[in-house]
């Protein structure tokens, strides 16, 4: 009888954030197709308990191990041994052993690793003969030589430029010796094709969905405590560099903009952990910054806008597919729609710049019929091509275990 083995980054309970949402449902969809062993880490203790306590049910077996890396050792770690810094950082010496004994026992006959920090737990050819996948999402070392272009100062360009070098190479070297790549969009599997050399046959999409069930405005939600004006809402992990860059940008050059036309316009950051520098960012007229709350549905819901000017963006952003779910009319900058199936214009707006985005989201707060409508055709362009199901059954196909 088959049985899967799933390689996990971040242990996937709760899908409270992208990674974790695309894992999860990937996760369930594995478990349809056959008995599922889970070898995962955590950040921390807290998330491995609740990991474990909701997936132990429904796996063959479960690992959790709590990673304990900090960034300054993976950095001199990966520095001396030539690794990426990536996989420094979600090295268990603890997880390879128990990865190690299960290919041993011989009862695991397929492989999925989640997240490219995971293919340092995958075997050799020459010790397992299964069919394996290998789902980087996006291609992580386009993100580093982003990051490397945009910051100049030292020593972190230096980190970032090679980081974007070691695991670009790391990232091509793994995908020839799989069966095949993932990414979560079309543009991020041609991108890494190029960069590879490999095939279609070899490095396709497999793209995310969202469960319209759940993120549905015709559900009933507490009403949010965000004072009194037109509010444009943004929702994500506030520790990310991207997202953290993104509010600064829009707190600071983009909301007065939009005060000077509408004075009582509020901005919501919305999401866990946000860094000293997101919460400084309240003292700002018009900021609110919630940190974690336990659902982002009603800050949503309550939404006028929901705006995601990120100025770097990999793969497809849950963030918009949730609030397009939701009903929410939505300005995102080019770099955050890209890889999303929907209409400029039609199904939300794309802005760039300070002046372009402001002008976006006030002409979404004058027009609060026009802004209704947008958000009603998001939403049905959400049900009609981003169910899970839909998106996620090329799984089976790929590891040859369709139902």
């Amino acid at each position: 009888m088959p049985e899967i083995l799933f390689l996990v980054h971040r242990a996937p309970w709760p899908p409270d954030r992208g990674d974790r949402i695309r894992s999860w449902h990937m996760f369930e969809a594995l478990a349809k197709l056959a008995p599922v062993h889970v070898a995962a880490l955590a950040d921390n203790a807290d998330d491995a308990a609740a990991a474990r306590a909701k997936m132990a049910p429904l796996c063959k077996s479960l690992v959790i191990e709590v990673r304990k890396a900090s960034r300054p050792q993976a950095l001199a770690q990966a520095v001396l041994t030539g690794d990426p810094v990536s996989n420094r950082l979600f090295r268990s010496a603890a997880l390879a052993r128990h990865v190690g004994g299960l290919i041993r026992h011989g009862h695991v006959s397929h492989i999925v690793a989640f997240s490219g920090q995971m293919a340092q737990y995958l075997p050799l050819r020459s010790h397992f003969s299964g069919l394996v996948l290998m789902d980087f999402v996006d291609v992580d070392s386009a993100k580093f030589a982003t990051y490397a272009e945009q910051d100049q100062r030292q020593p972190l360009h230096w980190v970032h430029q090679r980081e974007a070098r070691v695991l670009g190479a790391y990232e091509a070297a793994v995908a020839a010796r799989v069966d095949a790549s993932l990414f979560v969009s079309e543009a991020e599997a041609t991108l890494f094709r190029g960069r590879s050399g490999l095939g279609a046959d070899k490095a396709r999409a497999v793209e995310n969905g969202i469960d319209t069930d759940r993120f549905d405005p015709s559900l009933i939600f507490d009403p949010v405590d965000a004072g009194a004006g037109p509010l444009a809402v943004f929702t994500g992990q506030m520790d990310y560099r991207p997202n953290i860059d993104a509010v600064r940008w829009f707190a600071a050059d983009i909301l007065p903009l939009i005060r000077q036309q509408h004075p009582a316009a509020r901005f919501a950051i919305v999401g866990r952990a946000p860094s000293d520098e997101v919460r400084a960012l309240a003292k700002l007229p018009g900021v609110i910054v919630t940190g974690e709350v336990p659902d982002v549905r009603p800050w949503l819901a309550a939404a006028d806008a929901v705006v995601a000017p990120l100025l770097l963006a990999r793969g497809v952003q849950n963030k918009l597919l949730e609030a397009m779910a939701m009903a929410r009319p939505v300005v995102a900058s080019a770099a955050a729609a890209t890889g999303i199936d929907a209409t400029p214009g039609e199904h939300l707006l794309v802005a760039d710049g300070t002046a372009a985005m402001a002008d976006a989201v006030g002409a979404l707060f004058d027009d609060p019929t026009a802004a209704a409508a947008m958000g009603q055709a998001a939403r049905a362009q959400m049900i009609a091509r981003y169910g899970w199901d839909a998106r996620l059954a090329p799984l089976g196909e790929l590891l040859g275990l369709s139902t």
